[in-house]
């Protein structure tokens, strides 16, 4: 099993990856779509991404992407956010008039 990265390394990779797939951490966390608990575990996952240590440099590269890459671990979780703040709150927006 590898090593877990160092937590404040992993905590601005997941930020950041999150921001680049366009993601809206806090907005989330508002709602109640997202918890504070929910973020740690995040965290937690990024440390023991085997592919961390690329992580930095692709987000360099890519500041603004559709959606994380599937080698990010939390892409499946960053996309089902991005998909969730996209729905509008009221049918009215949605033209379900």
């Amino acid at each position: 099993m590898k090593p877990l990265g160092p937590t404040r390394e992993h905590y601005w990779l997941a930020l950041g990856m999150a921001k680049a797939a366009g993601v809206d951490l806090q907005g989330a966390i508002d709602d109640g779509r997202f918890s504070q608990e929910k973020w740690a575990r995040t965290v937690e996952s990024c440390r023991g991404c085997e592919w961390g240590a690329d992580c930095k440099g692709w987000l360099q590269e890519h500041p603004d992407v559709e959606r994380a890459p599937e080698t990010c671990v939390n892409a499946q979780l960053f996309a089902l956010l991005k998909s969730a703040q996209q729905e509008p709150e009221d049918p009215q927006e949605a033209g379900a008039v």
